[in-house]
């Protein structure tokens, strides 16, 4: 229980056999956000010809409907975030598709790395560090079994 503020971590495997699922959630969250803003040109676009027209022919029905499907975008995003979350995994940039896994190496926490489109995890920084400073996933990480080594 007293792990680290309970934060989760996962072994390289593990973090790899969760990419599948993560990389649709993702997608799904990278859709909705580009949709939502899509909508939201439209929304001002709409709201700019409202102005030049002097406010005159407002259709405030459809300007509703805009801001409801916005909405809607938004929240399919905030889910698929809140799903990757409590997965245990970390976005650290969602237009990029970058992923952070938190991983135990040694007597630290690391972060596993992994952006949208890499055929699997590859790199690895540390917690101060970010997705530019990232090295190589080196033998420590393929070593070890979740149980932390075999006994002798």
């Amino acid at each position: 229980m007293g792990e680290g503020c309970g934060m989760k971590t996962f072994t390289l495997e593990e973090a790899q056999s969760l990419l599948p699922v993560l990389e649709s959630l993702l997608k799904r969250a990278i859709e909705g956000k580009r949709s939502a803003d899509e909508v939201s040109s439209g929304l001002s676009e709409l709201a700019r010809r409202i102005y030049l027209s002097g406010g005159m022919r407002v259709d405030a029905s459809k300007a509703a409907r805009l801001r409801a499907e916005v909405e809607a975008h938004l929240q399919c995003v905030r889910e698929s975030v809140a799903e990757i979350d409590s997965i245990g995994a970390q976005v650290k940039d969602l237009e990029a598709g970058q992923l952070d896994f938190p991983c135990r190496l040694d007597d630290q926490v690391v972060l596993l790395c992994w952006r949208m489109g890499e055929p699997a995890i590859e790199h690895w920084h540390t917690a101060e560090s970010s997705f530019k400073d990232r090295q190589p996933i080196d033998e420590r990480f393929r070593r070890r079994s979740t149980s932390g080594g075999r006994p002798n």
